[in-house]
């Protein structure tokens, strides 16, 4: 399945813009060189790659400061700033008011965001039948947040947040990680998404990890093996198509678990992982 350089640039942003971005990296994702990478960039989202990078660790930091987080300074250091200085000063440029404004305030009305962008190729996916597999209980813990259905694009500052954290999760067994989406059925328009890892007790979590335990039942497991950013193709064919087909109904919860082992590259997000559906 093929997916535009600027699908594969975004998701290279959005997984990794707490930390030090070049033009070469993204440009090497994209398979192109970098004058093609900042070329295609600009014209596809209106906005240089430096000034849309600058633009979501700012508004990041934002929603910290919102949320009242107590060391301005700490926040500074996260958004990649040496000072507080510098960071009032950039923070001030981006939103017209100060880091300590927001943070005295407590919400972010009213302020330029720049919320994180995101294009899902239209694709025409066929999946062979699915593997049947019997699990459960699963627990599952990790970073947790909900999403509008339409805007699903902060998905992998979720990834991002978890990465430091892998292997020091209390009760973290093995390494495979989870990605668990679950329609919230108060409204029917919102996605929780978690990310996180199996868990042996959720009695011992931190505090600001969610954990979730999964009843056992029947999955369904689907092989996704295209680039990350062509993920929303295959849950649509696997529930328009290949679970009918395999005369399979839906399961009660999750919607769906996304599986990563070592074959999968959250670098570049290639490598292929699987999805598994419960079924009844």
């Amino acid at each position: 399945m093929m997916r535009s350089p600027i699908e594969k640039a975004l998701w290279y942003v959005e997984s990794h813009f707490a930390s030090e971005v070049t033009l070469d990296e993204v440009a090497s994702v994209c398979g192109l060189s970098r004058f093609q990478t900042s070329r295609l960039f600009s014209r596809a989202t209106g906005s240089s790659l430096t000034a849309y990078l600058r633009g979501r660790r700012l508004t990041h930091a934002a929603y910290a400061l919102a949320d009242g987080a107590p060391d301005i300074l700490e926040v500074a250091l996260a958004a990649g700033y040496g000072s507080h200085e510098a960071f009032t000063r950039a923070f001030r440029d981006q939103f017209g008011v100060t880091p300590a404004a927001v943070r005295s305030r407590g919400d972010l009305h009213g302020l330029p965001l720049v919320e994180p962008l995101r294009e899902d190729p239209k694709l025409a996916v066929a999946l062979p039948p699915p593997r049947i597999e019997t699990r459960g209980p699963l627990l599952i813990a990790g970073f947790g947040r909900r999403f509008a259905l339409n805007d699903l694009a902060g998905i992998p500052a979720l990834w991002q947040a978890l990465h430091p954290h892998l292997g020091y999760i209390p009760g973290q067994k093995g390494a495979v990680a989870y990605g668990l989406a679950a329609r919230l059925a108060a409204d029917g328009d919102s996605l929780f998404y978690l990310a996180g890892v199996e868990v042996s007790d959720l009695s011992d979590l931190d505090d600001g990890f969610t954990g979730i335990k999964l009843p056992a039942q029947r999955w369904a497991v689907f092989a996704h093996g295209g680039h990350i950013t062509t993920i929303a193709a295959t849950i649509d064919a696997i529930f328009a198509d290949a679970l009918p087909a395999a005369g399979l109904k839906h399961g009660d919860m999750p919607d769906l678990l996304e599986r990563y082992d070592e074959k999968f590259d959250s670098r570049t997000g290639a490598g292929g992982f699987e999805i598994w559906v419960p079924v009844k």
